[in-house]
């Protein structure tokens, strides 16, 4: 139902992106230390959604560099540092999502994936609504598929969850004036490339 909503979840999608990999050392020591300089998150957006969108007379649109084409967004990541043992990091990607319905417009934009909380693996975003920047907010929890691959150059992760977080389903609630949007929703499934050499 409308509860899909989660159009967040093309962000980020995003971003979405953990990744690992094993890393050798220099002069004679070593390190796991990871370096992440480019590669992409793409998202593949659910039918649900693109129903729930629908109505709630919502347009998802991207906010350059980010790519929407139907049902796939697509975000550049542009820089991160991870852990390789304990994923500990974050990624950062460039672009975002934008959504509109009749005056109001919501920009979702500048996702970090960020491993270090607590609270398990995070999306956040940098939200602003008609105009005024509301803050960064977490929008996604990601959950890492049960294998993955990488090594010392190239990362590659397939079949990441992401599910709607509280904050995000708040904010979006009220901006558009409804309920449809709630916490733990599972928005999809999205996949990371990256490349990355060792520190």
């Amino acid at each position: 139902m409308l509860r899909t909503l989660s159009l967040l979840a093309v962000l980020i999608l995003l971003s979405v992106s953990a990744s690992f990999a094993q890393k050798s050392s220099e002069a004679g020591g070593t390190s796991s230390q990871l370096s992440i300089f480019t590669g992409a998150t793409r998202v593949n957006l659910t039918s649900e959604f693109a129903g729930a969108l629908g109505a709630l007379q919502i347009t998802p649109s991207s906010a350059f560099p980010g790519r929407l084409v139907r049902t796939r967004a697509t975000f550049p990541i542009t820089t991160g540092t991870l852990d390789s043992d304990t994923l500990r990091g974050e990624i950062s990607h460039a672009g975002g999502l934008i959504l509109r319905r009749g005056a109001t417009t919501v920009r979702l934009e500048s996702f970090v994936i960020d491993t270090t909380g607590a609270s398990g693996i995070v999306l956040t975003g940098l939200v602003s609504a008609n105009g005024s920047v509301v803050g960064r907010i977490p929008l996604f929890d990601l959950t890492l598929p049960g294998s993955s691959f990488g090594d010392l150059t190239l990362i590659r992760i397939e079949g990441v969850s992401v599910t709607l977080r509280p904050e995000a389903a708040g904010a979006l609630n009220a901006v558009f004036e409804t309920t449809a949007f709630t916490a733990g929703f599972n928005i999809g499934t999205a996949s990371v490339t990256a490349t990355a050499f060792g520190i």
